[in-house]
């Protein structure tokens, strides 16, 4: 079983308002969306997101995109809360989601979108599937594949709890000196040598730590 990491940057026709939002103003740090229902018999879907930014402007742009037909924002702090939508289901969307339709594939959650709006997720299924919807991305739609290989993600162990990101980003910050103390290396260079925003590497490490903990104390009896 054959997993692909890769980068999706959508020409700015297909853009989804909200991402079109994201790329243009300096509102939203990251977004994951973390888990998603399509119903193609009525032309709508639902999503849960995760969100970090400007709440009040982000809640201001989702109420102005057209195709919402709901929308639900409950905030974790200041400056993040999960985000639940009804939507009705667009064009330019279907346009790009359908070189995935009819194929031995899953997306494994969360899709992640940075300050770019560019969206990162991983696909894991059938070899000959993940070449053919390589191909078969639409010409609009600009491919990076940041790795390839055989799936191989260990749900028994501390770090089968991490996604293959969350995994880059915690040993590259340990390789850093990230976690020495004294600091010896910063959040604008764990950053720099995954190649992404520092907002983007604080979230990545944020749930890494969060994850590795919850799997700690699940496992031997703390408290939470």
């Amino acid at each position: 079983m054959k997993y692909l990491d890769v980068r999706l940057h959508l020409s700015d026709w297909m853009l989804h308002p909200m991402q079109a939002f994201i790329r243009e103003e300096d509102a939203v740090r990251y977004e994951e969306m973390l888990a998603w229902r399509v119903r193609p018999d009525e032309e709508i879907e639902y999503a849960l997101y995760y969100v970090e930014g400007d709440l009040e402007r982000y809640r201001e742009a989702v109420h102005r995109v057209e195709t919402v037909v709901d929308c639900r924002i409950t905030p974790i702090d200041g400056a993040s809360a999960h985000v639940w939508v009804c939507e009705e289901t667009r064009p330019e969307t279907r346009a790009w989601r359908d070189a995935f339709a009819d194929r031995q594939l899953i997306v494994v959650p969360p899709i992640r979108v940075d300050d770019a709006a560019g969206m990162e997720m991983t696909i894991v299924g059938d070899g000959g599937d993940i070449h053919d919807t390589l191909e078969q991305v639409p010409s609009d739609v600009d491919v990076t594949v940041n790795e390839i290989g055989t799936y191989d993600r260990r749900g028994g162990t501390l770090a089968g709890t991490l996604t293959d990101r969350q995994l880059a980003a915690a040993s590259t910050a340990l390789r850093l000196g990230y976690y020495e103390v004294p600091r010896e290396g910063t959040l604008d260079d764990v950053a720099a040598e995954l190649g992404c925003a520092e907002s983007t590497a604080s979230v990545l490490l944020r749930r890494a730590e969060r994850d590795i903990l919850s799997r700690v104390l699940d496992r031997y009896g703390g408290e939470r």
